[in-house]
């Protein structure tokens, strides 16, 4: 063996023993710097509620402070292909919902990103139903009136939505098809347009997240005819699931929580995920999401991933079958 060869030989041994060592320093020492919670749509609306209530909460657990930053663009892909391509490192999360981690991959013809394969679940905290309301002076009072009118008349009423591929968008598609009829999409730049336009009588009917909905139903602006949960809304007793109609089995509830980059070392994750999970199950975070019009969910990491393929094969045979198009 020549003396050029075990130089080289142990200069390669160092260098691996130091980058093990400074591997596993950086670990021990996480988090060292500020981390980040990448919010994929505008301040407002369930994705940043959800992404600030966590990050005020999780930033002592985590003994560092948490920047929340939101990323809006072409629905939620803009922000979540942004956190995929960063480095596993561990300093940045995205407020995941069944519309970037679910939807979008049966949406989009070329989403940038993979939920599956790019993203690992941190844990879902909170969970929101939809609510079918209608402008006030149709001529039916619930749902199955609707869908009879609806048959009788194809294509005369209209939906809203905030903008193609969003849940409003796509449960509402979902269910006219389930229904097997003919009511013509809206769709606007964000929500506050369409309540403009269903309250003003210019179109008929919008399917929304329910926290956001209730004050016009309270105002009576509207008039409520079903929630997309597996039970009843708290918030709206008197209302009635789409599965309690008969009209449907569909139901969604849009779940909220972190993911990270795949491949992030485990000891980080286990570090995110034990903070999520505490932070989930305090008193007065449920508090803050029951009062939101949210349902606190705080299911382990096996739950979650459950879940989320569940719902993942779901939404691609519903939105296959509806023809739905964000693109």
């Amino acid at each position: 063996m020549s003396n050029q060869y075990r130089l080289n030989l142990l200069r390669t041994l160092f260098l691996s023993l130091f980058c093990i060592s400074f591997y596993t320093s950086a670990q021990n020492n996480f988090p060292d710097k500020p981390l980040h919670i990448i919010v994929p749509q505008p301040p407002g609306g369930g994705f940043d509620y959800v992404g600030r209530v966590l990050a005020d909460k999780m930033a002592p657990l985590m003994k560092e402070s948490m920047i929340v930053e939101n990323r809006p663009g072409v629905g939620t892909v803009v922000g979540t292909d942004y956190v995929a391509k960063l480095p596993p490192d561990g300093y940045t999360a995205v407020v995941g919902s069944i519309s970037n981690i679910v939807m979008n991959p049966w949406l989009y013809k070329s989403l940038p990103y993979d939920p599956m394969k790019d993203f690992v679940p941190v844990g879902l905290a909170t969970s929101y139903s939809y609510t079918l309301v209608g402008r006030q002076g149709l001529p039916f009072n619930d749902l199955k009136g609707l869908i009879q009118y609806a048959k009788n008349n194809p294509g005369k009423l209209t939906y809203a939505s905030g903008g193609n591929g969003t849940g409003q968008h796509v449960l509402a598609a979902a269910l006219w098809n389930k229904a097997s009829v003919d009511i013509v999409h809206v769709p606007y730049k964000g929500a506050q347009a369409a309540y403009t336009d269903i309250i003003g009588g210019r179109v008929d009917l919008f399917f929304d997240l329910s926290p956001t909905v209730k004050p016009h139903i309270d105002a009576g602006s509207v008039v409520p005819y079903a929630t997309s949960g597996a039970t009843r809304n708290p918030n709206l007793p008197n209302v009635p699931t789409i599965i309690e109609t008969g009209v449907s089995n569909i139901q969604l509830e849009s779940w909220f929580g972190l993911f990270v980059p795949a491949k992030t070392p485990p000891e980080i994750l286990a570090k995110w995920q034990d903070a999520l999970q505490k932070v989930a199950n305090m008193p007065d975070v449920k508090e803050r999401f029951e009062k939101a019009g949210g349902r606190p969910i705080s299911p382990t990491i096996a739950e979650v991933k459950t879940l989320v393929q569940t719902d993942y094969n779901r939404w691609k045979q519903l939105i296959s079958n509806a023809n739905i198009k964000a693109d």
